[in-house]
């Protein structure tokens, strides 16, 4: 799959999420919230087949803390959707700042206006999230994502077009 076609489903997954901020938001925080809990499960099975009292209590412990996080994520997407929030935002910044680095180093020739538009359009939204917590919750985590995907997506469009170019 070409990074054309990867960047039109991005475009289409930040739309679908723009549609539906609320539910985006929660459906990231259960989905994530499954896994944790699958995780923890996961520990605890293992922690049964170390070989080593020692090990095994501290791996016990581990993935009972794991479902612990998994349960309390399910449990109650609205706090963890808060929590998820903070986490976006400073993602957003920091991929927001990588992405204006290197924009500036690969040039405007080679799709490098749009990474450092999307790198700032980036540091600005978790900007914004991180200014308006807790009030963003989860339909910022929607409405953001949904933003990033699609700028996301439009670069991967124009940077996959603009490739055959150098080859």
């Amino acid at each position: 799959m070409g990074m054309t076609t990867l960047g039109i489903i991005c475009i289409i997954l930040g739309i679908l999420a723009l549609l539906t901020p609320g539910l985006t938001g929660l459906s990231i925080t259960t989905a994530l919230g499954i896994l944790v809990l699958v995780a923890g499960i996961i520990r605890v099975v293992w922690a049964f087949q170390a070989g080593s009292i020692g090990k095994d209590i501290l791996r016990l412990a581990i993935g009972g803390f794991t479902i612990l996080c998994g349960i309390v994520l399910i449990s109650n997407p609205i706090f963890a959707s808060g929590m998820l929030t903070i986490l976006l935002a400073a993602y957003f910044i920091l991929d927001g700042i990588s992405e204006v680095f290197i924009g500036v180093k690969i040039g405007t020739n080679a799709g490098g206006g749009w990474l450092l538009f999307g790198g700032i359009v980036s540091i600005l939204l978790g900007l914004m999230m991180w200014h308006q917590f807790p009030l963003s919750g989860a339909w910022a985590l929607g409405i953001l994502l949904g933003i990033k995907l699609f700028l996301v997506g439009l670069t991967m469009v124009t940077l996959g077009s603009a490739a055959p170019k150098y080859h």
